[in-house]
């Protein structure tokens, strides 16, 4: 079980940088946002987390990793979303398994990469669903499944996930 510190917990810093930075602006939430997280690491993986911004959320800059604590922790080990509170939802579910459904709703579902095609060039009028990676890539045991998946880059230097988040909503909101 997830212990008091989770910060501690694989890295959920960056967890919370990106989620403050997919839900906020300076000093408003988007309002059009569905965001996928998958923990796939121990005790209960995988874990696939979505989050939907609307004005019932109960998530604030302050509270994100109490939010996704509650949420591991009221978590049940079956498929099928489970609503732990307005806009939050939680499954068992594995990364691939995800990406294919996306797929299959008709998503475009596109992978950041460093060799990926300029997120410029590419046409996001159909709000894209964007994976994205730590500094460290994926596991080599994803690296098979991603390379069916088209690629885009953000630019020439690796960055946080939570700048490159910001960086697919600056070009997301230029191009409306």
């Amino acid at each position: 079980m997830i212990g008091d510190n989770l910060m501690k917990a694989g890295r959920m810093d960056i967890v919370c940088n990106v989620i403050i930075s997919v839900f906020f602006t300076s000093n408003a939430m988007r309002d059009d946002v569905k965001f996928h997280l998958i923990f796939d690491g121990p005790p209960h993986a995988p874990r696939h987390l979505v989050l939907e911004s609307n004005k019932e959320m109960p998530i604030s800059k302050k509270n994100v990793a109490g939010l996704i604590k509650r949420m591991l922790y009221k978590a049940k080990d079956e498929e099928g979303l489970r609503e732990i509170c307005r806009g939050c939802s939680i499954e068992k579910k594995s990364f691939e398994h995800l990406v294919k459904e996306l797929d299959k709703e008709g998503k475009d579902v596109l992978l950041l990469d460093g060799k990926g095609e300029d997120i410029r060039e590419v046409d996001l009028s159909k709000k894209p669903v964007f994976i994205v990676g730590d500094h460290e890539g994926f596991p080599s045991d994803k690296k098979k499944f991603l390379k069916k998946i088209d690629k885009v880059s953000v630019g020439p230097i690796t960055l946080f996930a939570s700048q490159v988040i910001t960086i697919l909503h600056n070009e997301m909101d230029r191009k409306e």
